[in-house]
Formats: structure tokens, sequence, C-alpha cells
């Protein structure tokens, strides 16, 4: 028995950190599947500025896409911390490739065409976030955590008014129904990534 005993010491630390990667004990249980949406959904928008960033050659929409780059890179890195490996979504990559296209497309047609988009992504992010900010209220726990969702949903928020206060006349029926479509899109992301 102690040999084997000895012989589990080396492998311990190793069988702790894989373990570490799947514990959620310091999140709110009823929580965890939102969070793992909102590390899906920062996934998307990081790589949503990288398509944008890939195809417009506008110096001003790339200022616009570098900035709000760098402040979802901020928000994934803490989601990155905050919730273990295991316990993200297994759909990474469709998240990235998806996140693409939805700014590499827009840029194709022009400044407006990606204001557009990041005002009607954001729409849809502010709702996301309050709608776990007010889980949070009723529980009555977790105001660290809290607070880190109510920076990331103002400056959701901020990228949204930025975006729609460069977008001043309404857009053409393709301009809807793209907009329309890149808020079903998002609302599918949350539903599939809150299991998968």
């Amino acid at each position: 028995m102690e040999k084997a005993y000895n012989g589990f010491l080396p492998v311990r630390p190793a069988i702790q950190r894989f373990i570490l990667k799947f514990d959620t004990s310091h999140l709110p249980p009823t929580l965890v599947a939102d969070l793992r949406t909102d590390h899906a959904g920062e996934t998307g928008a990081v790589w949503i500025y990288k398509g944008i960033l890939a195809v417009s050659r506008n110096p001003e929409v790339r200022a616009f896409a570098s900035e709000h780059l760098q402040t979802e890179q901020r928000h994934l890195n803490a989601m990155n911390t905050l919730l273990p490996v295991f316990r993200r979504s297994w759909l990474l990559v469709p998240w990235r490739i998806a996140g693409f296209l939805t700014g590499a497309l827009p840029a194709l047609f022009g400044s407006v065409a990606v204001y557009r988009t990041i005002a009607a992504v954001e729409t849809f992010v502010n709702l996301h976030y309050q709608e776990q900010i007010e889980k949070l209220n009723t529980l009555g726990t977790h105001q660290a955590l809290k607070a880190q969702l109510i920076e990331f949903q103002l400056d959701e928020c901020a990228h949204r008014d930025e975006a729609a206060a460069k977008t001043t006349k309404p857009g053409g029926l393709i301009a809807r129904l793209w907009v329309s479509a890149v808020g079903s899109g998002s609302k599918v992301a949350v539903t599939l990534a809150r299991f998968i």
C-alpha cells in the first residue's frame, strides 16, 4: 500500500490541476451555463472585430474596431480566468468562424453596415448581461461577479451607442434583414452555448 501511495504522490499535482479545469465551486450554480454563453459571446466578439480588421480599409472603421477589440479581448481574458476550461462551450471554433464572418461580411459593404452590425450585436448583449445581473440581484451573493458583469455591460452599451451614433439614417430592407439575422443568430448561439 505504501508503494502505491508513494507512486501516487508524484502524479497528484497533475490530477489536481486536471480536476480544477472542471471546478466551478466559486460560481453560482444557476449561472454556470450563462457564463459559458458569456465566454462564447466574448470569443465571438473578439473575432467580429478581427473580421472587420481583416476586410475594412476605412481608417475610421479600423480605429473603431481596434479600440473595441482591446475591450473585448479584456472581457475574454476575464472570462478565461473565471470559467474553467472544461466548462466552456465546446463550439468555440464555430463561434470564432461565425464572429469573423459577422465582422467581415458587413465590412465588405462599408462603414454603415459595420456600425449597424455592432449596434445590433451589442443591443442583444446588453439584454443578455442584464438578465444575469438580475439573477445575481435575486441571489444577493457573488457581488464581485455582479460588479464585473455590470462593468462588461457598460462597455457593451458604450460600443452600441457609439456604433448607433454613426448610423443616423434608417436602413433599407437588406440592412433590416441583416440586423434581424444578427439578432436571431445571437439568440441561437446563446441557446447552443448554454448546453454545448
